[in-house]
């Protein structure tokens, strides 16, 4: 029987996000419904899987900008980065400056806690209740594995968050979280060191693995459920942040096995309905979707949100001008160039008249935009809604994210020439650039890494994280300074600042847990 992802509502709703507890964050699974309930059957448990999924796409903490896993896509990823622009003022404008790695009360500090800790006690309960279910073992088995594949996700990316950087852990020994792997933890859980983390994640993902193995589980067409190519693809994110280069490449070469590069024309389709390369998805339609809270609502070019047409989000000045005219991905972005200078303002990109030959050209490509919307130089067409006001299927990973884990692991490892084969694969084999040629080594070849991924990944929530990996200052430079960042919030933010780019434990966790670190 298909277990439909729609059938979340039925009863994985009331088990995960109705069962709310007031003393940690909202957090706590299953404690509204009864476990001689939600375990009786493994088709219970499918819809309380299935749920996991919802979870990343579902609004929390009862505020409009946090959507699960769009937020930290952009709130996390993109805002505070260097190459995505967005005029956001008030706390999202702090958010951009970095202002919250220390604020202990303030909902950037705490959401990732909260939403990522969800789906850990979420899994928790499959992982320790899946074998009571009746049904096929083959079924307990692939439930278990998706629930690991979700607790190691979910802890992978606390890490970059709450964690400190490899290279500044002391080889490991940081305490950055409590590790639950049981929802009948004590409340006063000391906190384990990343090595003892990243380990367990590595444990989480192999016992996945073996899984999946010994069933042959096929997902069929449902991409956001998590499959055994998932779990290459976690392994490989995390084993990059760890450092461990060697597992990274290997990992990701096995993740992306499957999926073909997409085409210029998929490439050019919005970003919003999974093609041959996405690995893992969330499930977007009209039927699920969060309205103004999604993460296409805030992003896509098309969307009738106020976070769309009064603040359209723009590539980076700086790196817009680095890419060669031939590629295709240098096409989504709206050039300025073209039209006078003194056509728009230069601190926000907005154009100063609807009669401007900047606004009416970008209308007419692009006749899906709201007449109300805001025209600005360097705006981004790559993400597209689906349907309004903002709904879109989400990416997590895809076969590129792979590929570039790749290049950047041989170069570590000291395999220069594979690196550059990979560049090529990525842009000249796709045709995303057919005049694209490769031969470059040391910190060229470094440089090279970062301006495609930057380039490839733009606005899919990897920036900041990847400039916290590499230890590398983020420059915003505003018009005066030949960049396209609002003088407001234009600056540098070196690695030494704010913590170490490492959030500090939420005073709700703190409270929770008998004040450890």
């Amino acid at each position: 029987m298909k277990i439909s992802y729609l059938k979340y509502a039925a009863l994985a709703a009331v088990m995960s996000l109705g069962s709310c507890s007031n003393d940690y964050l909202d957090t706590d699974p299953t404690n509204k419904t009864s476990p001689d309930v939600v375990f009786q059957t493994t088709e219970n448990v499918k819809m309380l899987v299935n749920g996991l999924a919802k979870i990343m796409t579902a609004q929390h903490i009862s505020s409009q900008g946090f959507n699960g896993e769009g937020t930290i896509k952009l709130y996390y990823g993109e805002y505070p980065g260097q190459n995505f622009r967005a005029n956001m003022k008030g706390a999202a404008g702090d958010q951009v400056m970095g202002k919250h790695f220390l604020t202990l009360d303030s909902s950037y500090n705490y959401f990732p806690w909260h939403y990522y800790y969800m789906l850990i006690g979420n899994a928790n309960d499959v992982i320790e209740n899946v074998d009571s279910a009746t049904g096929p073992e083959s079924d307990k088995k692939d439930l278990k594995a998706q629930a690991l594949g979700y607790r190691a996700y979910a802890y992978t990316m606390l890490l970059q968050i709450y964690g400190q950087r490899w290279v500044d852990s002391n080889d490991g020994k940081f305490q950055a979280l409590p590790l639950r792997l049981t929802n009948k933890e004590p409340k006063d859980l000391e906190f384990a060191t990343m090595a003892d983390v990243y380990a367990q994640i590595y444990e989480d993902l192999n016992n996945a693995k073996a899984f999946f193995s010994s069933t042959n589980f096929d997902r069929k067409a449902e991409n956001f459920v998590i499959n055994k190519d998932v779990i290459h693809a976690i392994h490989a994110r995390a084993a990059l942040n760890r450092q461990d280069y060697a597992t990274a490449a290997q990992e990701a070469g096995l993740a992306r096995e499957k999926y073909p590069l997409m085409t210029t024309e998929e490439y050019q389709n919005g970003f919003a309905t999974p093609n041959s390369e996405w690995i893992w998805s969330s499930y977007g339609a009209s039927t699920e979707q969060l309205h103004y809270y999604s993460y296409f609502a805030y992003v896509g070019y098309n969307a009738n949100t106020t976070q769309v047409k009064s603040y359209p989000k723009r590539i980076a000045k700086e790196l817009y001008d680095v890419l060669p005219d031939t590629d295709i991905r240098k096409g989504l972005f709206l050039d300025p160039r073209p039209y006078p200078s003194d056509s728009y303002n230069h601190d926000d990109g907005i154009v100063k008249s609807a009669k401007a030959q900047m606004n009416v050209d970008a209308r007419e490509k692009y006749p899906d935009l709201d007449g109300a919307a805001k025209v600005a130089a360097y705006m981004q067409f790559k993400f597209k809604a689906n349907e309004l006001p903002g709904v879109g299927h989400l990416n997590h990973f895809r076969a590129s994210e792979m590929l570039l884990i790749q290049a950047e692991s041989k170069y570590y490892l000291g395999d220069e020439a594979g690196a550059n084969e990979l560049l090529v694969e990525l842009n000249t084999k796709t045709n995303r650039d057919p005049d694209y040629t490769v031969n470059k080594n040391g910190n060229e070849l470094f440089q090279e890494i970062v301006k495609y991924r930057g380039l490839e990944l733009w606005g899919e929530g990897f920036d900041w994280f990847d400039y916290k990996r590499w230890n590398k200052t983020i420059v915003r430079l505003s018009a005066a300074e030949g960049g396209n960042f609002s003088t407001s919030l234009a600056g540098e933010m070196a690695p030494d600042y704010g913590n170490k780019w490492t959030y500090k434990t939420p005073n709700k966790e703190n409270d929770y847990n008998h004040g450890n670190k």
